[in-house]
């Protein structure tokens, strides 16, 4: 007689937790204490407003936050945010476990495909690692990896922005100096849309902003919070926590400040419009003090940025996490280690949208050739995040029966369906040491920056199908951002 089995699992996918229910009910307590009796310096008047409407208490600059105002706020967040990319087709879906990957924004130098020479970021730059985001399989979101050097002060978000969007069919996480660069994105991003309505439906990017540790939010980052909330733009609020210095150096204290910093921008944001979309993380890692380094690369930041995604997920908002990054200097062996290390527990953390990837130097410089290589090791996590399918045909009971002992599966219909779900490298080497040798006995280093080569010289991107007049429309955003720069100054 077979037994049988109800509500049977056959497939789960891995997950790992830093916290248990208890320790994230208190770290939640411990924030909503924090904006209670410590508050935070908000640096806006008109913010300010609005929080002491809505019942907070206001001296100074200083705001107070009661727990029933952050429990009400995070009751009317959307359960899903979807982000599209700029033809309307949905890129992203920012719920449980789901995790994209991508670069980080604003750095202050970057490695020239060409030389690998650490140099100033040029704006040639936006479009270059747009088009290598675009052809990259897991990287689903672009940031541009630098801050461009050759463009008037104060339009750097803008002309990034402007080549980006044109150049990849992934979603962008922007950044603007100031609400006259959120609104010149906005107008780029409706542009791109195909109208305001159409941008309103299918959002094309999302607006980063960062509160400054310990729990300050400043003029700039709250304007422009405030502008994405009243027009509805999906945006992200989240600190840069080094531990130690700006932050506890406990993982517990760092990760609860680190949540009370994007709390701030998530109440105002519900409280100004509620039901849009904010995302919440950022950075967690702590300082070197033997070298006065942030350190990218360091073994603290997995559960710190793992601890603080499962903190985002205990108050239902999407994450903003970190991976890919390193703290030596280029790609290589290193770099390899710490950025799998990262890669991975974000993966089995579920943090949503995770940046960084292409990040060395602990923050300094941006390194394509490093992003290209995160887009191996992501494949090779995503592959383990499927975990174990043990379905009838995947349990394979009546083939091990047809094939007996001491037979082999090679020449199986069952082996030639399922080899084909086995993982397939685009950089590891598999060759024999012969076939190796004959090919050239390429390093590692030597395949990852042949592939990014031959991407920058060959992949035409989606450029050629932006119609002239909207390329246009977008050259006059960027005339009109000129004069306002050079009227109000950068």
């Amino acid at each position: 007689m077979s037994s049988v089995r109800t509500n049977e699992t056959i497939n789960r996918s891995p997950q790992f937790s830093f916290l248990s229910k208890d320790q994230k009910e208190t770290i939640f307590h411990g924030m909503l204490k924090v904006l209670a009796d410590t508050g935070a310096n908000v640096h806006h008047e008109g913010a300010r407003e609005i929080f002491k409407k809505h019942g907070c208490k206001v001296d100074g600059i200083r705001v107070y936050i009661p727990p029933g105002v952050v429990r009400k706020a995070l009751a009317s967040l959307p359960l899903m945010t979807t982000i599209y990319d700029w033809e309307g087709n949905e890129k992203i879906y920012a719920e449980e476990n789901r995790s994209y990957f991508g670069p980080g924004p604003t750095l202050v130098y970057f490695k020239d495909p060409e030389t690998n020479e650490r140099r100033k970021c040029l704006r040639e730059d936006a479009t270059t690692v747009a088009r290598v985001c675009d052809a990259l399989p897991n990287i689903e979101f672009v940031e541009g990896l630098i801050s461009i050097s050759d463009v008037n002060r104060g339009m750097e978000d803008v002309y990034e922005f402007a080549d980006m969007i044109q150049n990849t069919t992934t979603p962008i996480m922007a950044w603007a100096f100031n609400r006259g660069g959120a609104k010149d994105l906005h107008r780029i991003g409706i542009i791109m849309a195909g109208g305001e309505e159409a941008f309103k439906k299918k959002p094309n990017y999302i607006l980063y902003s960062e509160p400054i540790s310990p729990l300050v939010s400043d003029f700039h980052a709250i304007d422009k919070l405030m502008y994405c909330a009243e027009h509805g733009i999906p945006q992200d609020y989240s600190p840069c926590a080094i531990g130690g210095a700006t932050v506890p150096a406990t993982h517990a204290g760092q990760i609860t400040v680190a949540l009370s910093e994007s709390m701030v921008g998530v109440v105002l944001s519900q409280l100004i419009n509620p039901g849009t979309c904010v995302i919440l993380g950022g950075v967690q890692a702590p300082l070197d003090m033997y070298r006065a380094i942030y350190s990218y690369g360091s073994p603290e930041l997995n559960p710190l940025c793992g601890g603080l995604t499962e903190m985002s997920k205990f108050c239902g908002i999407p994450m903003f996490g970190t991976s890919g990054c390193t703290d030596t200097k280029t790609m290589e062996i290193q770099s390899g280690i710490e950025a799998a290390l990262s890669i991975h527990t974000s993966m089995l953390t579920g943090a949503n949208f995770v940046h960084d990837n292409g990040y060395t130097e602990s923050g300094k410089t941006g390194d394509i050739f490093q992003t290209v290589m995160d887009d191996e090791i992501i494949s090779m996590a995503r592959f383990i995040e499927q975990g174990l399918d043990v379905s009838d045909e995947a349990l394979a009971t009546d083939v091990i029966n047809n094939v007996g002992p001491g037979g082999h599966y090679l020449y199986e219909d069952h082996t030639m369906k399922w080899f084909r779900k086995h993982w397939r490298p685009s950089l590891m080497d598999r060759q024999s040491y012969e076939d190796w040798v004959g090919t050239g006995s390429k390093t590692m280093k030597e395949r990852i920056v042949n592939k990014t080569q031959d991407i920058i010289q060959n992949y035409e991107g989606p450029i050629s199908k932006v119609p002239e007049e909207v390329k246009k429309d977008i050259n006059k955003v960027i005339e009109g951002a000129e004069e306002r720069v050079h009227r109000e100054g950068p």
